[in-house]
């Protein structure tokens, strides 16, 4: 199976599960969950095939009936944990009353939990539980997030700003923070002491993002020498270091962030744990660190920071408008590895794989070696979120066509229409997929469209199963009542699209 990334919502931990008494779940073989939680369900998949292994993702909530199960259990375990599977929920009738004690003995060879799920629970409701305490998770953490960031935010606004970050976000994540000068001296540090080894063990994880890591030989005794490039291959130069890296030493785990700006400061944290959330938090504080301890700058970039740390602390964008200038502004959105393209801005979000950032309409974006880019159409302030959501679906589409930049276009005949009139008419058009639409219809409709139709295309951009595609394309055509091979329903829909 390729290494797939795992889904953006927190996993469902199988205790969790199986303590729902109104499903009345019960696990009959494999490992127990025990204090850890057991199994990390990211999903639900039913499937009656005979090897359901080329239809999952990794992670799943496996539900079968035993349809197919015929007379060969061990290997059908081995191929639900060959592809990664979570878990295998057996549902009681219609076609064995018990779960077969071969399948439990499989299940037990292969280290794979077997649930069983009684007649009077069908398997919608197993769906539904796992998405709820999903949504319930997202939640915590969204919420656990917020807090942080205001936390974070009101101690750079202290007379003390460095210290009262540090301690801030130690406080957060339970732990210890520590920002590392360029040689790994702890320049200040806040929270407990990690336990033994693992000081040494982030000081080691911070030279790997330090500029200049990526260097060969740099910060690494003993390093080999470069081997010579091949003819033709063009000049070797050294790699750019990661921004972030994480890593673990005896129960601890470590990451380390470059501070941009920092002149080769490092953000080092060492917790007990790793829960959803921390990297978001953590990059918080990396951009709060990044303004307080980047070189003095001039009157523009003075303002504009002013400007991240008084929104950061709650003030509406019609406030800090002034200091931040009404724009017009675009957002680009960059997908790749290595140093971020900074695009000459300070306003740069790297606290997510994709990198965000903020420039004037009038700065001329290039491609960036490396990276894919996304670019929004030019926007005022007060229309940074919807420019926001352009920059994303230029960036998936760039992906996508394998292309390195991407524009979201705003030329056209869409322009010489009143855009009242167009967004009634684009709501009156779409009305049939639901009051309101809902966003995967929306987004793999539109996906699709903009990649002509391509289900293999469409499902890489989107990430997920072109059958699943073909679904949602399918219960589109469904609620419109037409037919989306036709080229002018395509166009109209097309149009209607563009206007959301």
């Amino acid at each position: 199976m390729p290494d797939l990334a795992a889904p953006p919502t927190a996993p469902v931990q199988l205790s969790a599960l199986l303590a729902r008494r109104d499903l009345g779940l019960r696990q009959v073989a494999g490992p127990p969950a025990g204090e850890g939680g057991g199994a990390a369900v990211h999903w639900v998949h039913t499937s009656e095939m005979a090897d359901p292994y080329p239809y999952l993702l990794g992670g799943e909530l496996l539900l079968t009936a035993g349809v197919q199960l015929a007379d060969d259990p061990d290997r059908y375990a081995a191929r639900i944990v060959a592809a990664g599977g979570a878990a295998l929920g057996f549902g009681l009738a219609p076609v064995y009353d018990t779960v077969p004690d071969a399948l439990g003995a499989a299940c037990d060879r292969h280290g794979l939990p077997l649930v069983e799920v009684p007649t009077r629970t069908p398997f919608t409701a197993v769906a539904r539980a796992v998405w709820g305490l999903m949504a319930e998770a997202r939640h915590h953490e969204l919420r656990r997030v917020s807090q942080a960031q205001q936390g974070l935010a009101a101690a750079a606004a202290r007379p003390d700003p460095v210290p009262a970050v540090l301690r801030q976000l130690a406080t957060r994540l339970g732990g210890r923070a520590v920002l590392l000068a360029p040689d790994g001296t702890a320049l200040q540090a806040a929270g407990r002491e990690p336990e033994p080894g693992a000081r040494e063990a982030l000081a080691a994880l911070a030279r790997v993002v330090r500029p200049g890591a990526g260097a060969p030989g740099a910060g690494t005794p003993g390093a080999q020498p470069p081997p010579s490039p091949t003819p033709g291959a063009g000049p070797a130069g050294p790699r750019p270091a990661p921004t972030s890296a994480t890593d673990t030493a005896g129960s601890a785990h470590l990451a380390a962030y470059a501070v941009a700006g920092g002149e080769g400061l490092v953000l080092g944290v060492a917790t007990t744990s790793r829960e959803p959330g921390d990297h978001t938090i953590a990059g918080v504080a990396v951009v709060l660190l990044s303004l307080l301890t980047a070189p003095r700058q001039g009157a523009d970039e003075a303002a504009r920071s002013s400007a991240l740390v008084r929104l950061l602390l709650g003030a509406a964008p019609a406030d800090v408008a002034p200091l931040l200038g009404e724009g017009p502004w675009t957002v680009v959105h960059a997908h790749g590895t290595g140093a971020p393209p900074a695009l000459g801005s300070p306003l740069v979000d790297t606290s997510a794989d994709t990198v965000r950032i903020l420039l004037p309409a009038d700065r001329e974006v290039a491609r960036h070696p490396g990276w894919t880019l996304g670019l929004s159409a030019p926007a005022a302030l007060r229309d940074l979120p919807a420019a926001d959501a352009q920059a994303g679906r230029a960036l998936r589409h760039a992906k996508a066509t394998r292309t390195p930049l991407s524009r979201h276009g705003t030329t056209g005949l869409a322009a010489l229409l009143d855009p009242t009139e167009a967004a009634a008419h684009a709501r009156t058009l779409l009305a049939p997929l639901g009051d309101p639409p809902p966003p995967a219809l929306l987004e793999t409709l539109r996906t699709w469209l903009a990649l002509h139709g391509s289900w293999d295309r469409t499902a890489v951009a989107l990430a997920i199963h072109r059958n699943t595609v073909r679904q949602r394309i399918g219960r589109c055509a469904t609620l419109l009542g037409s037919d989306l091979d036709d080229m002018d329903v395509r166009t109209e829909l097309w149009f209607a699209l563009r206007q959301g």
